[in-house]
């Protein structure tokens, strides 16, 4: 069990630190001979950070309940996200079991965490119509394991000179939609997988939780003292890593 506390945690973490929990959960589960449950173990623990952002936005999400313009935004976004990940399904599950498909998406994350480190006096507090647009597109890039999703959608935001709080709000209400509908489509392996190996997922599931709040938190602290882009180092390193160690 210790391996999937351990995949728990790390998701938690990696899901909302722009670092790219899928990335990671790709090279740990190479590692930890977890072969043949990438996809289970990935919705499964998706889902535990769904929860957490649930948790962690429920006064938000109430808001939003009330306001028709962002309900609107947030489904253009989640509809973009959606028709491209469909249609590209089986090319982005491929990807979950080679550990080397994501060294250059770490590298392109961040190359465009780095970037943002010029966009932080952005004061645009409301998110448009063509900023919604864009983010379904970027979003759309985030389903490539080694590409963060949190860190490409605040970063294009940033981008759009959206304010810093306003950018770490909205990317995480977008996710909502989008990984509710991933565990919807994967239910079936997810659901087999269960049945093989409940206690296990159940242990990971319960630590993502617990983590992913404590990586929202400390994430908003970071994204307020403009140190978003401290995370570009990191995720070139981990790039340079699996290119020398992972085969």
């Amino acid at each position: 069990m210790f391996k999937y506390i351990l995949l728990g945690v790390v998701q938690g973490i990696t899901e909302f630190l722009p670092v790219s929990s899928s990335g990671h959960l790709v090279i740990l589960q190479r590692v930890f001979g977890l072969s043949g449950e990438e996809i289970a173990i990935s919705i499964v623990l998706h889902l535990g950070t769904l929860i957490a952002v649930v948790i962690f936005f429920f006064k938000e999400i109430l808001k939003v309940m009330r306001d028709k313009r962002s309900i609107f935004l947030i489904v253009l976004v989640t509809f973009i996200t959606g028709i491209i990940g469909i249609l590209g399904k089986d090319f982005f599950e491929s990807l979950f079991s080679s550990p080397r498909a994501v060294i250059l998406p770490f590298l392109i994350t961040g190359v465009v965490l780095l970037l943002t480190r010029n966009f932080n006096h952005s004061k645009d507090v409301k998110v448009g119509l063509k900023d919604a647009l864009i983010l379904g597109f970027t979003q759309a890039i985030a389903i490539l394991p080694g590409i963060s999703r949190s860190g490409i959608t605040i970063s294009t935001l940033l981008f759009r000179k959206i304010e810093k709080e306003v950018c770490f709000k909205f990317s995480f209400l977008v996710s909502i939609p989008l990984i509710l509908g991933a565990t919807l489509l994967e239910m079936r392996k997810v659901g087999s997988a269960l049945l093989e190996n409940p206690i296990n997922l159940a242990g990971g599931f319960i630590a993502s939780v617990i983590s992913g709040l404590l990586a929202l938190f400390v994430l908003k602290l970071i994204i307020k003292r403009a140190k978003f882009y401290y995370f570009g180092y990191y995720c070139i390193l981990v790039a340079l890593l699996t290119l020398i160690f992972i085969k």
